[in-house]
């Protein structure tokens, strides 16, 4: 009882002293995990003001892992938003949302490790000069955002198991960073992201009957 006191007093106090830049980044995260379940395009834009915000607050406090994810995801929305725009003849998107194949599956674990790998012996060589770095958690939150990144913008339903994989350990990897704020959002997006899957899912299915 004392314990879930004792956390409940740091939360609120976590809250109380976030920043203006960190509740905006948390308010447009929200909006644009929200776009992304619609498969709106407009989650790009919206994203972009969540990613860029958060290579300030992960520098700020010695989250490589995670400035590294925003900025690659920076980089990868201008990769994302192409694909997305692209219509076919009937005006439809070009891209629909679609199941991972077993060689997609391969690729998706592949890279998830190459990138961890990378990640963790950066953070590892990193934790030398800033003692506060957390080079297992921080790599794997990253390695699976990345992975999560380049599957929302091939529309497959996989991403949203990676985006549950980050958003799962990002919730104690910000709190224990004192983004109290930040920590409450990834329960939100862990939730979001149920609820995605499950449309997409969905969507999924009644593309490959249509198709067959």
């Amino acid at each position: 009882m004392a314990d879930a006191i004792s956390i409940t007093t740091q939360i609120m106090e976590g809250l109380r002293a976030t920043s203006p830049v960190e509740y905006v980044a948390v308010t447009a995260g929200i909006a644009a995990v929200f776009l992304e379940r619609a498969e709106n395009i407009w989650l790009y834009p919206v994203g972009l003001i969540n990613t860029i915000l958060y290579i300030y607050l992960s520098l700020n406090g010695h989250l490589y892992g995670e400035a590294s994810v925003n900025l690659f995801y920076t980089i990868i929305s201008v990769y994302g938003w192409v694909l997305w725009a692209r219509r076919s003849s009937g005006n439809q998107p070009a891209l629909q949302i679609t199941y991972s194949s077993a060689a997609e599956w391969r690729w998706q674990l592949s890279f998830f490790t190459g990138c961890y790998v990378a990640l963790f012996i950066a953070l590892s060589w990193l934790k030398k000069y800033f003692p506060g770095a957390l080079p297992g958690v921080d790599a794997f939150a990253a390695a699976s955002a990345y992975t999560a990144m380049l599957m929302m913008a091939r529309k497959k339903v996989e991403t949203w198991y990676w985006w549950l994989a980050t958003n799962i350990v990002s919730i104690p990897l910000y709190f224990v960073k004192g983004y109290a704020f930040s920590s409450v959002q990834f329960i939100v997006f862990t939730i979001l992201s149920v609820l995605g899957l499950i449309a997409w899912r969905k969507k999924a299915k009644a593309y490959r009957e249509q198709v067959h």
